[in-house]
């Protein structure tokens, strides 16, 4: 009788439990709901600081387009040689920066997220000054190209004021990982929307205002990447939801640069090679038989893809804050890198 019983305790057992397996699912699929609710209030304000920092380079060749087809295509070839050459390389270096601090915060280490952002300002400030070389020779580059004489030189005029911008550019992709990472982006999304308003009238001011021209267009660049890094200092300075993970400066900032730059140059090329394939066709439009009116043409369209793709960006930036705070919430620490 015991093994009768048995047998049909065994069998009876599997219809037992399918009503809390459908619950589970419920539940399941419920917190699926919540958890993709907290996403989208996270991924919407950082597609906004994306699309607002994206649009600092295009808002300087829209007021640039009113100067002429010169102005403009010169302008839009300069601008993607920067964006290749300097811009790119400072994002995919700012992704490694994402990647310390994210390991940092998960482990519940707060200090570090401080060192890892110096290290990073650091490195990327060195790395400004070959970029700064580079950019000021970017007239006779093109020119080597075979790019319309008169375009190129107009557009090394242009790179080589776009110069003082590549410095804070790479400090504000510090900042942004830093606090991203902390999922403090109210402040990246305020200050991302005061420096876009200082674009608008520093643009307007130096290329009609002074009438410097593009000029005006690439210095105003650096105007207001200065000004959203600023902003952003003074923040992280007296903040008290950064008094835990800012400290002030240390020396070991300058420690382990060998693991940095191991993670940080193929990012790095990684983004560069990925945006070159768009902005190579604006310098191939450079050798059509109108490259004033091709170039200007492709430029505009190359703008417009990539303001759309500021979206995708910004929910893969929301992934990857939602990956480090989940972190967090675990009972264990992730020590090494790559362990969550």
């Amino acid at each position: 009788m015991d093994v009768e019983e048995e047998s049909k305790s065994s069998l009876e057992s599997p219809l037992i439990h399918q009503r809390p397996l459908q619950d589970d699912k419920c539940i399941d699929k419920a917190g699926m709901i919540v958890e993709l609710k907290r996403q989208m209030q996270l991924a919407g304000p950082l597609v906004l600081v994306s699309f607002l920092q994206y649009s600092f380079q295009m808002i300087s060749v829209m007021f640039v387009g009113h100067l002429g087809d010169l102005s403009l295509s010169s302008a839009s070839m300069a601008t993607s040689f920067a964006g290749v050459t300097g811009f790119s390389y400072m994002l995919g270096m700012g992704s490694a920066v994402e990647t310390f601090c994210g390991q940092a915060f998960g482990a519940k280490q707060y200090r570090m997220l401080g060192v890892h952002m110096l290290r990073a300002m650091l490195v990327l400030s060195l790395s400004s000054i070959p970029i700064a070389v580079l950019w000021a020779c970017t007239g006779k580059i093109f020119t080597t190209l075979h790019q319309d004489p008169e375009i190129s030189f107009h557009a090394g005029i242009y790179a080589r004021w776009l110069i003082p911008s590549i410095l804070p550019y790479g400090l504000l992709q510090c900042q942004h990982r830093f606090l991203q990472t902390q999922n403090n982006i109210l402040p990246l999304m305020l200050t991302t929307g005061i420096s876009t308003l200082v674009h608008v009238l520093s643009c307007w001011t130096l290329i009609f205002g002074f009438g410097f021209g593009n000029k005006g267009a690439a210095l105003s660049n650096a105007i207001s990447y200065w000004t959203n890094v600023i902003i952003l200092a003074i923040y992280i300075k007296f903040s008290p939801k950064c008094e835990k993970t800012w400290t002030g400066f240390s020396k070991e900032a300058l420690e382990n640069l060998r693991s940095f730059l191991g993670l940080g140059i193929p990012s790095a090329l990684m983004v560069c090679l990925e945006f070159s394939s768009y902005e190579f066709l604006v310098l191939m439009s450079g050798l059509l038989p109108n490259p004033k009116l091709e170039t200007s043409v492709m430029s505009i369209s190359l703008n417009t893809i990539s303001v759309v793709f500021r979206i995708p960006f910004g929910f893969g930036s929301a992934v990857r804050c939602w990956k480090t705070l989940c972190c967090t919430s675990c009972s264990t620490n992730c020590d090494n890198l790559g362990t969550y």
